[in-house]
């Protein structure tokens, strides 16, 4: 298996420095560049397994980074900022981004993070496949059929489709607005009540203890992310 390749676009050059050295003892490779424009060039040539992205660019906004490298590519994203506000991590999350982490950051945290985003990377390639596993949970997309432990679990059609859309998009956080969207439509993009019920209901029925999810967690303030790990 060829090593993992990161990008990392970030005009701070004491944070390429400390990634750099950082990663050096691990098995991932990485390319860096200091501009929005730069990275996307990077990204378009040499194509990185997960991009690591700054939003504080002196050219691009990380925000317009990231929708541009939406245009073409689902490599993963993972943020990495210095603004901690909410609406900063879901204007994110909405473009297109998978992960948020705000600076300073742990590098077990962030060694987690690549992790997970490694495994949606390589998922990326199987997109045809009908059958998702994760732990005891599996789904048959085909025949739509849920099963844990190999017992089937009943699901509205409101509870599959939520469901459905945080397995497609597994490790990757999503916004309220994204999932209500996706799953009830654009007109209930404010109704995070439905979501929050619905989501009860769901852990109700999938996790062995829904106090404590092991699955379909919330990032608080964001959204939800069902949980590679």
């Amino acid at each position: 298996m060829s090593a993992l390749v990161l990008l990392v676009i970030d005009d701070e050059p004491q944070v390429r420095r400390f990634l750099r050295s950082s990663l050096a003892p691990t098995d991932y490779k990485l390319i860096e560049a200091a501009t929005g424009e730069a990275g996307l060039a990077e990204a378009a040539s040499k194509r990185p397994d997960v991009i690591l992205l700054d939003l504080g660019l002196p050219d691009l906004d990380g925000i317009e980074v990231t929708r541009r490298l939406r245009e073409w590519t689902q490599t993963p994203i993972i943020i990495l900022s210095a603004r901690g506000q909410d609406p900063d991590k879901i204007a994110a999350l909405d473009a297109g981004a998978d992960d948020y982490l705000t600076k300073p950051f742990s590098l077990p945290e962030l060694l987690a993070r690549i992790r997970v985003a490694g495994r949606h990377a390589e998922q990326l390639g199987d997109k045809k496949d009908a059958i998702f596993t994760l732990g005891d949970l599996r789904i048959d997309l085909a025949s739509r059929v849920v099963t844990v432990s190999g017992s089937e679990v009943r699901l509205t059609p409101i509870e599959y489709r939520l469901l459905t859309t945080l397995a497609r998009k597994a490790g990757r956080v999503l916004t309220y607005q994204q999932l209500l969207k996706d799953v009830w439509g654009p007109r209930y993009a404010t109704q995070k009540q439905y979501l929050h019920v619905y989501m009860g209901h769901l852990r109700n029925k999938l996790e062995h203890d829904p106090a404590k999810p092991r699955f379909l967690v919330t990032e608080p303030g964001v959204g939800y992310r069902l949980k590679l790990e």
